[in-house]
């Protein structure tokens, strides 16, 4: 594509004993009263470009603790964000190791530009992989949910910020930290349960059976045929597992014949999946003076998948470095480098060389290694087993493929090289005058290096084939914080004003070529034939000013306001400039005389927002230009119009609003927050689709509003403290309500889901499913139609293509939450996190793989098609067998479940040694601990994994792992 122009500036529910033992104690004991909680009840956060009080701030954040993060095994941090934060929606749509948790904050708030959040890390925004954050790193994480929280980052924060701090070295003595895990992954939820191979036999049987009636041939005609073509006809299966005592396995009765017994019983699960080894191990030192700290660290990872051939290996490092130069001179540096390597084989798509898919649909009765007629394995001249491509399994078996030969000799890789440095200048002026400049780089290097081997499986077909993709991804922040903070008797003033300049750049180069002339060669200089070329780059800039003032009275009465401008070089010149703003107030009631003389609330306070924010988050960075791209036309060049020009696009805006109470009672052993918010999104950067007849699949253009809404609510708690025993249970949840308000016509078709004010953006627009015809076992779906009085008549009909597609329900959950439990008795320490949501649609076209009626031969089935319709069983919602399609696992509300569910995500337990064991070597701390990660899952539609994408459809994906690690934490 032409860049004509760019801008040329730089338990669910929380027990009710919680509330009855908020001032119980242990063995009568009376409770300290500087609690634990105590403590946190006017914490200081960190907030955009700042820290804060969190009873004063009158912004929506959330924090989480660098515990609830440290003591989880995960690779991605954002993986360990579910739960922890009402209004955060976390999914792993992968378990892929290294892969990324989609996340939204309070909702999707736009159609077709991005719903990301921004990552900021130490104060900068982040624009590496969010992979190369050590969780052993973090100190915290703070969620910026309201526009007063996050407006100051602009356009950036349109859907929430989170803000990560990196931990750094404290005042005293030098410390050395120490961590070193190892544990194993399995599949968090067990794969669909399918039928054995005499059942197949059988099942497939009926189906040859069923497809041969017909006027001409008689019911035990039929029933011979099927006999005789069942495992070498033109539809057969290819096989017999029975060996050549049974040539016709299953009698014209439908049954196996007397004394026949599979000779083998191949799960590919087994050999295509495993159980996988994770070891990880941390250091770091850290320290510091009345001056100076230093933080450094040091990280090793790795995490196997649960497939084979995929993993995630990562090596870390981390400085930190704060120094007081001059009494009015702070310098600080913080680097970072990470190098990791993804072996990430397909698994996400409906590829024939998906691993995830591969191991799912081949049945048990095809062997992986060659059998002989006995069912003894074939060997080669070596003594060897042979590897069973299945040339002669039906296409819908995956022939000629076994993905456990070729894996190890094909190479699926993702490297990536990631460095970040940030540095800043702090300069004090007056003790109440500040003045910090930043700058920030990050840097990420991405390869991929894709090779398919020339000597066995589809790749020999045309000598082996190898692409190699290379990335280069720049870009820098500048930041100048002006800040005046100060006091005049009960008034406080805090003052800030600033500049932004944000710059980035990509590059791409990617080639392909076949054709090998010796094995074992991966590189394309090894390869013959080039068979593609491509590269690209591209640039895009953000400019910024900003502005916030904040004032209290006697710390009681809290006001704010903010605004900033961007200048986007996705929009054309006279639309560039946006201007976003917020306003905010609290009162902390707590401390008025009349709310003290109750003497109940510990904490008390009131807060309100609102403001607006832009989103320019579309897929392209050149929104307003119209684009073309060059193609080979017979060896000559050409140019062709891509992308219409669309000058009058403009910024698309975020009006939040968000109303909050939080308190504390009881000495702080009971504290909760419930808050309302309200978003609405106004022109939306959309694709408006156009007739394929036009040339164009369509245009971008500020079209239609949409609204999120919903309820936040959090609760802390400490039911029991004493000196030796500590209980806390926390629990928040959070409702959504994601509604269309505006479109330029009634509706619009996206694949399974339809657009139209009123309904969400992820409601389903399917075929409702009507059951079974008992008569004669046909699929049956509704139809509604028009006559010519206007009246709507509904009926039914076998036929798909003229079902009516009616709403189904969203994909959205109305409620999601997470409870958290933690104890400490003496030494031993143990706490668990349940996540939870309610509501929700999930279309399982995984499940539909293994639910055809017969016409897909050879692939595996699920055990509900052993309640398929027959003469005998006429009530049921499975459809009659036959190798005749009947188009029934088409798209329908037959295949859409329920998204409820409810799982453990996390089990941690340890135990602190005494002190007295280890003190004389110089050990101040050593704890030995257990941790699992998606223990348990309680579902209702056994087999698919409920943690999906936002979009409630599956995908054949990487299921999500359970991971149980044992591990060793030591400080010198």
């Amino acid at each position: 594509m032409i860049n004509k122009n760019l801008i040329n500036s730089k338990a669910w529910i929380p027990s009710v004993a919680v509330f009855f033992l908020g001032i119980v104690n242990i063995n009568g004991q009376k409770t300290k009263k500087d609690t634990l909680r105590e403590q946190d009840i006017d914490e200081v956060v960190v907030v955009a470009y700042g820290k804060a009080k969190k009873t004063s701030y009158t912004g929506s954040i959330a924090t989480i603790s660098s515990e609830k993060i440290n003591n989880r095994p995960v690779t991605n941090i954002t993986k360990a964000l579910e739960g922890q934060v009402p209004g955060l929606q976390a999914v792993s749509a992968s378990g892929q190791p290294g892969s990324t948790a989609s996340i939204r904050i309070r909702g999707i708030g736009s159609i077709s530009a991005s719903s990301n959040p921004l990552f900021v890390v130490d104060g900068i925004p982040f624009d590496g992989n969010i992979n190369s954050i050590s969780p052993n790193d973090i100190e915290s994480i703070s969620v910026l949910k309201d526009a007063t929280a996050s407006s100051l980052y602009g356009s950036r924060g349109a859907n929430g910020v989170i803000i990560i701090t990196t931990k750094s070295g404290k005042k005293g003595e030098a410390k050395v930290n120490f961590n070193i895990s190892q544990g194993f992954s399995t599949r968090a939820v067990k794969d669909y349960e399918q039928v054995n191979t005499d059942q197949y036999f059988q099942l497939y049987w009926e189906a040859l059976r069923n497809g041969y009636k017909s006027s001409q041939v008689t019911s035990q005609q039929a029933a011979q045929m099927a006999s005789d073509a069942l495992v070498s006809g033109s539809n057969g299966l290819g096989i017999n597992p029975y060996g050549s005592n049974y040539a016709k396995p299953v009698g014209t009765d439908g049954k196996l014949v007397s004394g026949a017994t599979a000779l083998w019983n191949d799960d590919w699960r087994d050999i295509l999946q495993r159980v996988a080894a994770r070891s990880q191990v941390d250091l770091d030192f850290s320290g510091g003076n009345e001056k100076s700290n230093y933080y450094f660290s040091l990280g090793y990872l790795d995490d196997k998948g649960i497939a084979i051939g995929s993993g995630f290996t990562k090596y870390s490092t981390r400085l930190k470095i704060n120094s007081e130069v001059k009494k009015w001179l702070n310098v600080g540096a913080n680097l970072s480098y990470t190098n990791s390597l993804q072996e990430a084989p397909p698994s996400s798509d409906s590829r024939t060389d998906n691993i995830i898919n591969a191991a799912r649909v081949i049945p048990s009765f095809y062997p992986y290694y060659e059998r002989n007629a006995d069912g003894s394995h074939r060997l080669d001249a070596n003594g060897n087993y042979i590897y069973d491509f299945g040339k002669y399994r039906p296409t819908s078996a995956l022939q000629n493929q076994n993905a456990a030969a070729t894996l190890p000799l094909d190479k699926n890789e993702n490297r990536e090289d990631n460095f970040s440095g940030k540095g800043f200048l702090d300069f004090t002026f007056l003790p109440e005058l500040k003045f910090k400049s930043s700058f920030s780089v990050d840097l990420v290097n991405y390869n991929g290096h894709f090779y398919s081997n020339p000597l066995i499986g589809q790749g020999s077909e045309i000598g082996g084939s190898v692409t190699k993709t290379n990335s280069r991804t720049l870009s820098y922040t500048t930041s100048n914080i002006l800040t005046y903070d100060k006091k005049f008797n009960q008034h406080h003033f805090n003052i800030l004003a600033g500049q932004e300049f944000y710059h980035y750049e990509f590059q791409t180069i990617s080639g392909s070529r076949s054709q090998f002339s010796l094995p074992y060669y991966y590189e394309p200089d090894a390869a013959a034939l080039l068979s593609g070329f491509s590269g690209n780059s591209d640039k895009l800039g953000l400019l910024s000013y900003l502005g916030k003032a904040e004032y209290d009275f006697k710390n009681k009465y809290f006001v704010s306001g903010s605004v900033r401008a961007d200048a986007s070089s996705r929009f054309s010149p006279e639309n560039r400039w946006g201007t976003f703003w917020s306003v905010g107030g609290s009162w902390k009631a707590s401390n008025e005389s009349f709310i003290k003389d109750l003497n109940i609330f510990n904490q008390l306070t009131l807060r309100a927002s609102y403001g607006g924010q832009g989103n320019d988050k579309l897929s392209t960075y050149y929104a307003y230009q119209s684009l073309y791209v060059f193609l080979n036309n017979l060896g000559e060049p050409g140019t062709v119009a891509n992308r219409l020009p669309t000058r009058n696009l403009k910024w698309e805006t975020n009006l939040n609003l968000n109303v909050g109470l939080e308190f504390a009672i009881l000495k702080n052993r009971i504290k909760g927050n419930v808050e309302y918010f309200q978003r609405q999104s106004k022109d939306l950067l959309f694709d408006m689709p156009l007739a394929p007849s036009v040339g164009f699949i369509g245009y971008q253009a500020n079209i239609g509003e949409l609204k999120n809404k919903g309820f936040e609510f959090s609760l802390l708690t400490t039911p029991v403290k004493t000196d030796d025993f500590e209980w806390n249970v926390d629990v928040n949840l959070s409702t959504l309500k994601n509604e269309i308000t505006k479109l330029p016509k009634g509706s619009i078709v996206s694949g399974t889901k339809l657009l139209q004010v009123g309904g969400s953006i992820y409601d389903f627009f399917i075929p409702e499913w009507m059951g079974v015809d008992p008569s004669n076992g046909n699929p049956l779906w509704k139809t509604i139609i028009t006559d010519a009085n206007g009246n709507t008549i509904e009926g039914m009909t076998s036929e798909y293509a003229k079902a009516t597609k009616t709403l189904q329900g969203s994909s959205l959950p109305k409620v999601m939450g997470g409870l958290t439990t933690s104890i400490r008795y003496k030494d031993f320490d143990f706490s668990g996190l349940l996540t939870f949501s309610l509501g929700g649609k999930i279309l399982d076209n995984d499940y539909t793989m293994l639910m055809h009626n017969g016409s897909a031969a050879g692939r595996a089935w699920s055990s509900e098609m052993l309640n398929r319709w027959t003469p005998e069983n006429t009530s049921t919602d499975v459809p009659a067998l036959s190798t005749t399609t009947n188009n029934w696992t088409s798209s329908s509300s037959r295949f859409l479940y329920s998204g409820t569910y409810a799982r453990i995500k996390n089990v941690s337990l340890g135990y602190t040694l005494p002190s007295d064991y280890f003190e004389r070597i110089g050990l101040k701390r050593l704890r030995i601990y257990v941790q699992a990660e998606n223990l348990f899952t309680f579902y209702k539609h056994k087999g698919m994994d409920p943690e999906q994408t936002l979009d409630g459809t599956t995908y054949y994906r990487y299921p999500a792992m359970r991971t149980v690690t044992f591990g060793l934490q030591a400080t010198l």
